[in-house]
């Protein structure tokens, strides 16, 4: 199995920004604990992290073909990006959508995502723990579990 992670705007900064809130890991520590999942469940994995809104979609667009699945937080592109989500429905590779805060318990804005539905699921506020539950729904998923 081929899995890609891409993580959105602001998701670099993990670490520095707002630690009562997304923890002091950084982006570099999240990728290691995937990367160490994906060996020990046998599947290659690509992370990408970009605050660029083109570069999510070209990065979605390329996957046709190449992943098997797609874990994605798209950040504040969550709540009003409705070119990522025409991206994430113009491809059949299943993508579940992940935050590390609860976005239901924050500010208003954030109640509401645009990518949703047309994920395969979505997974808030269990923090760094919720990529690995998305990766592990997507290696069932592709089993037919």
């Amino acid at each position: 199995m081929r899995l890609l992670v891409l993580n959105g705007p602001n998701l670099n900064r993990l670490g520095l920004r707002e630690p009562t809130v997304y923890g002091s890991q950084t982006l570099q520590d999240l990728e290691a604990q995937l990367q160490e999942f994906a060996d020990k469940h046998s599947c290659e994995l690509t992370c990408f992290q970009s605050n660029h809104e083109g570069e999510l979609i070209d990065k979605l667009h390329d996957a046709e073909g190449h992943y098997d699945g797609i874990v994605i937080n798209p950040g504040a592109f969550t709540h009003y990006s409705y070119a990522i989500r025409d991206a994430i429905a113009s491809i059949s590779v299943p993508v579940m959508e992940v935050h590390i805060s609860n976005i239901h318990k924050r500010e208003e804005f954030r109640h509401t995502s645009v990518t949703a539905p047309v994920t395969a699921g979505q997974i808030v506020g269990l923090g760094f723990y919720g990529y690995e539950l998305a990766l592990l729904a997507l290696l069932n998923q592709n089993k037919g579990e």
